[in-house]
């Protein structure tokens, strides 16, 4: 069985919803408010384990009310959670998504997923070079994204960086990550000034830029491949359809797909997690996938 770590934030979601965003200090009248389970990190490691993957945790929750429950909500979903670590004198994880317009608005609030640190990382090295990929983003510390990047490098553990939110990225470091799926606005922050073409070409079967509504782009070796979306039945909420799609994308690859079918199975998940409320609720089962009419037979694990 394929093993898969993922390494990053976990984090509770406060959800408003309301007719449109509000302009700068006015206050507007919403739908409802809900509360759920989200973080990157946590977001990614529960869609792999949905589709059936081995999944465990790195990370870290704070010393408040939210921790064991952000805890049981792992394993309760089948991640292993051993690796999460408990830190004191700081809250957990947090995020304030409006949704609104068929888009949300974030604003996070790290929490002790600044305390993710080298030490963490040291600590949980063992289960990171058992591992088959390696899952990673933006919502740690920059340092300990840097460490355990030269780490995987190193070791030849294979490891997607998912660079939200978006900030620069050395190049150096770049050139070690297997796979690097920013979205459009972040490709621009990693790559200024720089065509999206021209980008793509200098990192084939690497670079994978996301692009919303309209698919997903990457450099085969030979020409640039666009994939086309998926179409969800309705949209409720976007918040973590790009979580999924990476979680979905990492399972795929460590099943030995082509990159071009494991991002077709990617956005098929991404696009069935908008259909619901929540980052983690909404993305989908092995089984809810097998029923839309664009799965394909030979997605089907071994």
């Amino acid at each position: 069985m394929k093993r898969i770590t993922v390494i990053g934030s976990i984090s509770t979601d406060f959800f408003a919803t309301a007719p449109r965003f509000p302009q700068k200090g006015e206050t507007i009248t919403g739908f409802s408010f809900d509360t759920g389970f989200g973080g990157k990190g946590a977001n990614q490691a529960i869609a792999i384990s949905k589709l059936g993957g081995t999944v465990s945790m790195i990370g870290a929750v704070g010393s408040d009310r939210f921790a064991e429950p952000l805890i049981n909500n792992l394993t309760e979903n089948g991640v292993n959670a051993d690796n999460v670590e408990r830190v004191t004198d700081i809250n957990s994880g947090s995020a304030l998504i409006t949704l609104a317009e068929q888009d949300n608005n974030i604003i996070y609030i790290p929490g002790a997923n600044n305390k993710v640190s080298e030490k963490i990382i040291h600590s949980s090295k063992k289960i990171i070079l058992e591992s088959d990929l390696i899952v990673i983003q933006n919502e740690i510390p920059e340092k300990t994204v840097e460490y355990v990047i030269n780490l995987c490098q190193k070791a030849g553990v294979p490891i997607l960086l998912n660079p939200a939110p978006a900030r620069k990225i050395d190049r150096a470091l770049i050139d070690q990550v297997t796979y690097l799926t920013p979205n459009e606005t972040e490709c621009e922050v990693l790559f200024p000034n720089k065509d999206i073409k021209s980008v793509l070409k200098e990192y084939p079967n690497k670079l994978i830029v996301t692009l919303g509504s309209e698919g997903v782009i990457y450099h085969n070796g030979n020409s640039i491949v666009k994939v086309d979306p998926i179409e969800p039945k309705e949209i409720v909420d976007t918040t973590g359809a790009g979580d999924t799609f990476n979680g979905a994308l990492s399972i795929a690859i460590v099943n030995d797909f082509s990159l071009e079918q494991a991002i077709k199975f990617a956005n098929l998940a991404a696009s069935i997690s908008i259909e619901k409320l929540g980052a983690q609720t909404g993305s989908p089962t092995l089984s809810v996938m097998k029923e839309r009419n664009t799965y394909e037979k030979t997605w089907d694990f071994k």
